[in-house]
């Protein structure tokens, strides 16, 4: 049976996946209500845990240091809890495979927004050439279509991985409607966005920062 996260830790993991969010966002990436996930939020907030700022009319809640530590600490004794293993071992296990898969979507992000020109050059891709944009819309949801297995496996043991494949179904359909900032937009509604979550998610699951390379086994 999937292991359900407790509150406090899903809202301080919604703090850290997002890098910055609001008490809606939080609210909506920990599946509690706001007015819960608030509460939370300012006993986080107490502690040290998570600080909120403010700037040009925007706001939102980002870790401190002692929060992005004590985030780690419960998400490993989340994982020590399971007597079996399983949900650790498939974790690293998604990571090795996430790897080239991750370097597929990057390159076909890239390839969304910058285009090879005349004498080697990149330019914008001003998405002019519909087979070119087509192409890379069908890399990212081969990408997609090979990440499900993997994310299904994840979801199946850990609850709160349950929804990525639905959130990159949803980003990959609403581009091939023709809104382009779905695929590498600013934001958690994007292609880009969503995987970047999944990424920090698995990193942070296993306390591995981002930029390290994890020991194979």
């Amino acid at each position: 049976m999937s292991r359900v996260s407790e509150p406090g830790l899903l809202v301080l993991h919604a703090v850290r996946v997002r890098g910055s969010a609001d008490d809606a966002a939080v609210a909506g990436r920990s599946g509690l209500t706001v007015d819960v996930a608030r509460e939370h939020l300012l006993d986080l907030e107490a502690f040290g845990h998570v600080t909120w700022a403010e700037f040009a009319g925007t706001g939102g809640w980002s870790l401190t240091e002692r929060g992005r530590a004590e985030g780690e600490r419960r998400l490993a004794a989340e994982l020590a809890a399971d007597p079996t293993g399983r949900a650790s071992a498939v974790v690293r296990e998604a990571l090795s495979t996430f790897d080239p898969l991750n370097a597929r979507l990057l390159q076909a992000c890239t390839d969304w927004q910058l285009r090879p020109a005349a004498g080697g050059r990149l330019d914008l891709n001003d998405h002019r050439d519909a087979a070119w944009d087509a192409r890379v819309l069908d890399e990212l949801g081969a990408v997609a279509a090979e990440a499900r297995p993997l994310l299904a496996g994840l979801a199946a043991e850990l609850d709160r991985f349950s929804g990525y494949a639905e959130r990159l179904d949803d980003a990959l359909t609403a581009a091939r409607k023709g809104d382009g900032a779905r695929v590498a937009g600013i934001g958690a509604a994007s292609v880009h966005g969503v995987w970047m979550e999944l990424h920090e998610d698995l990193l942070a699951t296993v306390g591995i920062p981002r930029g390290a390379v994890e020991p194979r086994p």
